[in-house]
């Protein structure tokens, strides 16, 4: 895979190493206390998958085959300050691990992440790493959880090339930050949240202007949860500031044809471990007009649920609309939960 394409999904970033003792940990568990030096990022498996062992944190001391390896990097001097820093977040260096360091990642950097709101927040962060001839050769995208009001915490992202030799790095830029309020972040595993609903959106499909994406809801808890009509949506823009430009239309029929979402609303009842989904549509054309470009959308599963921020970034052009569907039982959804648990 070209390494321009290869983003980490946000649900399998969740964790992030800490660089500096006293730091808030960004961690979604536990509590990590490592030392103030740089930590190789080959803690992550291959492009940001969560570790298998979450206290696995210490620089790496050998290889796989026994060998002795530095753990240590070169630091690569950044041109200049990050210009392209989202205010809250900003790159603080950038190494090179050579091939005796042991690290999975060729490259790393450093960035912080503050919290200048005045309530716990969710951050994920794309950075471009860029190469010496100023092109864009990879991304990496990480989520620091629960950030606290004047907090400050410290990521480390790691890049490197799967299929021979990595580029020349010169430089990390901050591409895009996007925060949801830390309880009402998106989740589709993990520890079940106090709704005991996970909800989530997928990365959706796109072609020819139209976009089509699925918005999830896992039954986690312990009881019977029943829908019988359409998630409950409301659109916010960059600055978490709702639009009130575009309607919101039940069903997809007046954005497309043969995408689902169409049908009337039935009612269905999850037992835990059990999945909904409902189908979002749009088109991104655009004609006369300001066009609506809103990263953020707060779900309700029903009227009167608890609210999750999902970030499906709606380029909406000038039309004005966005379609939903009815919720509709998952049926290809299989509980990893129930998969693990051994039969009597």
């Amino acid at each position: 895979m070209p390494t321009s394409l290869r983003t980490v999904p946000a649900v399998l970033a969740g964790i992030l190493l800490l660089a500096a003792c006293g730091s808030e940990s960004a961690a979604p568990v536990g509590d990590w206390r490592v030392r103030a030096e740089t930590l190789c990022p080959s803690d992550f498996a291959q492009y940001g998958s969560l570790p298998s062992q979450y206290g696995s944190l210490q620089p790496v001391t050998g290889s796989s085959d026994g060998s002795r390896t530095s753990g240590t990097p070169t630091p690569l001097p950044l041109p200049s300050a990050d210009a392209a820093a989202e205010s809250d977040v900003k790159v603080t260096a950038l190494y090179a691990w050579g091939s005796d360091s042991g690290c999975e990642s060729d490259f790393s950097a450093d960035f912080e992440v503050t919290n200048s709101g005045t309530e716990k927040a969710t951050y994920t962060v794309t950075l471009g790493f860029v190469s010496s001839s100023g092109t864009i050769a990879g991304h990496v995208e990480r989520t620091v959880v629960s950030v606290g009001p004047g907090r400050t915490v410290k990521g480390t992202a790691g890049f490197g090339q799967s299929v021979g030799d990595a580029p020349d790095i010169s430089n990390v830029k901050v591409e895009r930050v996007r925060s949801v309020p830390a309880d009402e972040a998106s989740s589709a595993s993990g520890p079940c949240p106090a709704s005991g609903l996970h909800v989530y959106a997928d990365e959706g499909d796109a072609a020819m202007g139209l976009r089509v994406l699925g918005l999830h809801l896992v039954n986690c808890g312990t009881r019977p949860y029943e829908l019988n009509g359409y998630p409950e949506l409301e659109i916010l823009d960059e600055d978490h500031d709702s639009v009130d430009s575009v309607r919101i239309l039940h069903g997809t029929d007046r954005i497309s044809t043969g995408i689902g979402g169409t049908g009337s609303p039935q009612r269905v009842v999850l037992r835990p471990g059990e999945a909904a989904q409902a189908s979002l549509a749009w088109r991104n054309t655009t004609q006369f007009g300001e066009p609506v470009n809103a990263p953020y959308l707060r779900v309700r599963a029903k009227q009167g649920a608890r609210p999750v921020m999902v970030v499906p970034e709606l380029d909406l052009g000038t039309t004005g609309k966005l379609g939903v569907g009815p919720w509709e039982r998952d049926e290809t959804y299989r509980d990893p939960t129930a998969a693990a648990t051994p039969r009597p």
